[in-house]
């Protein structure tokens, strides 16, 4: 693929995933204030914007989507770098503006990416193939586990009805 197109495809996916998600959050909006018409618009064009991404994310999927081992390497560099360079520069300045609501958002995303990128270490390390048979990720904070739940949440507090099981099927 071109590289002028391939970034123009990686733009228009980025865009369109934002899209899905922030139509869906307009959609909630209606429903707050009795919207029901307009909310189910949001959600329709939500899910059109769904299929555009996907669309343009099997276009570069080749271009991206390497072996597993490698694509284990690629998260488990991300989760580290982001975990430990970006979100303690978005806490820094949340914190120096006062945005104490966004400064414990950030904080709970920088603590629950430092697990993951342990989870993708271990999976690296070959210490979960073949055992782990679901994880249980914090509906509030991102957390994931793969342990048992725990009764309350290790990065934001939330207790254990929060965590929602993913399984292999």
């Amino acid at each position: 693929m071109q590289p002028k197109t391939k970034d123009n495809i990686l733009k228009a996916f980025i865009g369109e995933a934002k899209a899905y998600f922030r139509l869906l959050a307009y959609a909630e909006k209606a429903d707050e204030e009795e919207v029901p018409q307009v909310a189910l618009l949001f959600r329709a064009i939500a899910e059109a914007e769904r299929v555009h991404a996907t669309r343009q994310m099997n276009l570069i999927k080749d271009l991206i989507v390497k072996d597993t081992d490698t694509n284990l390497e690629k998260s488990f560099q991300r989760e580290k770098s982001v975990s430990e360079n970006e979100y303690p520069e978005f806490l820094r300045i949340a914190e120096e503006e006062g945005e104490t609501v966004a400064a414990l958002a950030f904080s709970h995303a920088r603590d629950a990416e430092g697990f993951h990128a342990k989870l993708y270490e271990r999976a690296i390390m070959n210490v979960i193939k073949d055992t782990v048979k679901e994880y249980y990720v914090c509906q509030v904070c991102g957390y994931v586990t793969d342990k048992r739940i725990p009764k309350k949440c290790p990065v934001c507090g939330a207790p254990e009805e929060m965590f929602k099981t993913i399984d292999l099927h």
